[in-house]
């Protein structure tokens, strides 16, 4: 079945997801809980039951599988974290292009390396000559690339269920209990975990232990109509490579299949993360930056002046302390890890992370020290 990736007021990315969960029914207990229905959670149920295949796997998505940052990402893979490289992080892409491999997801990963571009320091042959608050040129090309989004999503799940994990749509785990075993309760019933994983990002903070310590925003993204190849070939991007920029005002974006043009730029500000549940890209704070930045893309380029838009969208990004992914153990309990926290750089470490918190929860591998 092919859903749209969507929430209903957080408008039309380009992805699909072609996956719906086999009904079953709701256990009383299980050997391991994940909540939270994105690229991490679905990563670590992947890996759950290859690592344990004695063991039973649960996962509880609050609404559809990917309705949050996972399903509304931009799909640019990076090798770094937002702050940099961290102590074990390990290769980051390599390792998430075996994942891939490992469960037989076809995503369209390309890796042909992302350019930093900025407003100084251009290369002398830079590809990319734009005016946005200045000439903007190509100062770099780091790691990295682009996915599918959707087909991440449907990948993953099709790989935790193929295993013998559950998975339950539309289930919001309201209160957790940190006894032993882990107590979850949610609407209509309730359910008992000896080894917990809380993979929610920006939502459900008090869960996950991050009010105060994680900033939820809201980040907007564009998608244009398909370009002809001199078009592309103007704006420097016949390459195929993704883009972001190194100072302000961000901009970041990729080529579609299509040979559409993604651009995102943008943040709504949140006081609280339960506001993204009425948040509407088409009022208030939201619609004033997409008209700004459908603006600012036509203005970049004499390729783009009267180029239309076939998708506009926005997705939460939950930023904590130092830039850092919080990747640690729950300070209410020895069996749970929380896990996200990515700052926008989510979309090959979520996947790659989610491997590693599952080799924690078998006993085959140790949390990093990233968050002290």
């Amino acid at each position: 079945m092919t859903r749209a990736v969507s929430h209903p007021c957080w408008g039309n990315s380009p992805w699909s997801i072609n996956f719906q969960p086999s009904p079953v029914s709701f256990p009383d207990e299980t050997d391991f809980a994940i909540v939270g229905g994105g690229f991490s959670g679905l990563s670590a149920a992947a890996w759950l039951r290859q690592f344990a295949p004695e063991k039973t796997v649960v996962l509880f998505e609050s609404a559809s599988i990917g309705a949050g940052s996972s399903g509304h990402t931009g799909g640019i893979a990076l090798a770094e974290t937002a702050a940099g490289d961290l102590p074990g992080l390990g290769d980051v892409l390599a390792g998430y292009a075996s994942i891939l491999k490992e469960l037989h997801i076809d995503c369209d990963l390309a890796l042909p390396g992302v350019y930093e571009i900025g407003r100084s320091g251009g290369l002398p042959d830079s590809p990319i000559s734009w005016s946005d608050s200045g000439m903007v040129h190509a100062v770099k090309q780091v790691p990295g690339g682009m996915i599918d989004p959707g087909k991440i999503v449907s990948g993953l799940a099709r790989a935790a269920e193929k295993s013998g994990a559950q998975i339950f749509e539309n289930t919001h785990v309201e209160e957790i209990e940190f006894t032993d075993p882990v107590q979850l309760r949610f609407q209509g019933g309730q359910l008992r975990a000896r080894k917990v994983l809380l993979a929610t990002n920006g939502m459900s903070l008090e869960l996950s232990d991050l009010v105060g310590r994680g900033q939820p925003k809201f980040t907007l993204a564009v998608a244009t109509e398909p370009l002809s190849g001199g078009q592309l070939e103007g704006l420097g991007l016949a390459s195929e490579k993704p883009f972001y920029t190194i100072d302000f005002p961000y901009l970041w974006g990729r080529i579609l299949r299509t040979g559409g043009v993604v651009f995102g730029g943008g943040l709504v500000h949140l006081n609280d993360w339960r506001e993204l549940a009425s948040l509407d890209i088409e009022a208030g704070q939201s619609a004033e930056l997409i008209a700004r930045l459908k603006s600012r893309v036509q203005a970049l380029h004499p390729a783009l002046q009267n180029v239309r838009f076939t998708n506009q969208w926005g997705g939460p990004i939950l930023t904590a302390n130092q830039w850092r992914p919080v990747f640690a153990q729950h300070p209410r309990s020895s069996h749970t890890i929380v896990l996200g926290a990515f700052s926008g750089h989510g979309v090959a470490q979520s996947v790659y992370l989610g491997r590693w918190a599952a080799e924690v929860m078998c006993g085959r591998r140790s949390l990093p020290d990233w968050n002290l």
